[in-house]
């Protein structure tokens, strides 16, 4: 199949199963395509194996590894959804919450990293470095997956604001550590290569230049749409912006991730505010909720339907049971830890943030591209195997019940 006809296929796909879930399920859009798109997937699989002359699941599958997950995600759809979220985020309410949220996306990166990567060389005796990559390709919170949920789960303005931003930029960081990583534990593998001595210098490249040339970007986008006013050439520009962008800081191997964030809370707020007409900020507002909600809707099928590219060996299933727990410590690890640390300088805490927080911590999409795209080596299936069922449990449960444990614990006291 061509890229028209899978992208067709997708969109067809997803519509129908966003259909039978607003039909039957009523449950959130995303998440419910994902229910949908999983258990079609697994109908036909148990068809398959009573019918096993159809061929069905071997041409289903031959379809799924066609689509390469990891470059539609990570090289497409990515930057467009980073884009898209960060306009919805205000720079003046995360310049109040800056201190959690840098600490979260650092501090706790690094934290969660570490504890899921010795857990799971522990759980599965991987070796260090090899673990230590799945502890990074884990650790980043999904924020296509997060502000999903949150546009459903009504939490209070300053909690939704925490949330949304270390979401947002610990996606970025997690996604630097990873190619550090990966530079480490495979030199010759064709994600990045990296000594240890070169590993501190990768980091600031990735991380510092995307963030400027995310800022330089938006700026002239910024100058560009103030001397403009026509709402659909202002809407291309936004496109060209996120889109253009992105690609521009994958080509100078700088974090696309950050890039794309940094140019949508510039273009979300001091564009919208200074740079844009009543028309312009309606046109913009209602053309990225329309993209968001379009490539929600396919990455979720994707999601679902890459339980094809998954090995069900009994061990590995048994293993990805046990790496739920392992990213749950792991997550807890990077909530408490920055919370604790900024405490006794009087920051005044929502009560119960750090259990909503935990369990809010949702992984998604991008730990499944990161996973695929690791260089192929031994422990790679038993890797994609624990990120995938990682993935469903936190999408499919947590996703479902973050909204409901955040209002039950909003009159309850903080507990460490």
């Amino acid at each position: 199949m061509d890229l028209l006809q899978i992208a067709s296929l997708l969109l067809v796909l997803a519509a129908a199963f966003g259909a039978v879930n607003y039909l039957f399920l009523k449950l959130p859009s995303a998440i419910g395509i994902l229910i949908v798109a999983l258990a079609a997937s697994f109908g036909i699989m148990v068809l398959d194996w009573f019918a096993p002359g159809l061929g069905m699941a071997d041409n289903v599958r031959s379809v799924v590894l066609n689509i390469e997950f990891s470059d539609a995600l990570l090289e497409g759809m990515l930057g467009l959804l980073l884009f898209a979220g960060a306009l919805h985020v205000k720079v003046s309410d995360l310049k109040r919450e800056w201190l959690l949220v840098l600490l979260m996306a650092t501090v706790g990166v690094g934290l969660s990293t570490a504890i899921a990567g010795v857990g799971f060389s522990w759980i599965t005796g991987a070796p260090l470095l090899i673990a230590l990559v799945f502890g990074a390709l884990i650790s980043p919170t999904d924020p296509v997956a997060v502000l999903g949920v949150l546009r459903a789960a009504s939490l209070p303005r300053t909690l939704e604001t925490k949330i949304a931003g270390e979401s947002l930029f610990n996606d970025g960081v997690g996604y630097v550590v990873f190619l550090v990583l990966v530079g480490i534990a495979f030199p010759s593998g064709e994600v990045h290569g990296a000594g240890l001595s070169a590993a501190a210098g990768l980091f600031v490249q990735e991380a510092f230049g995307g963030a400027a040339l995310g800022g330089l970007l938006g700026w002239i986008a910024f100058r560009i749409m103030r001397r403009i006013d026509d709402p659909p050439l202002e809407v291309l520009i936004t496109l060209a912006l996120a889109f253009g962008g992105y690609q521009l800081a994958v080509w100078l191997e700088i974090s696309a991730p950050i890039m794309a964030v940094v140019a949508g809370l510039l273009i979300g707020d001091v564009g919208s505010k200074y740079g844009m007409s009543d028309d312009t900020r309606a046109h913009v507002d209602t053309f990225w909720t329309l993209v968001d909600e379009i490539l929600n809707a396919v990455l979720f099928l994707l999601i679902g339907v890459e339980v094809f590219a998954v090995a069900f060996d009994a061990s590995f299933l048994i293993a990805g049971i046990a790496s739920i727990g392992l990213h749950l410590v792991a997550r807890f690890a990077a909530v408490a830890v920055p919370i604790a640390l900024l405490k006794p300088f009087g920051p005044n805490f929502e009560d119960g943030i750090t259990r909503v927080m935990t369990w809010g911590g949702l992984k998604g999409g991008i730990s499944v591209a990161l996973v695929l795209a690791l260089p192929e080596n031994e422990w790679k299936p038993l890797m994609l195997t624990c990120t995938y069922i990682v993935v469903l449990f936190s999408i499919i449960v947590q996703g479902l019940t973050v909204a409901r444990l955040a209002k039950r614990l909003g009159g309850e006291p903080e507990l460490m």
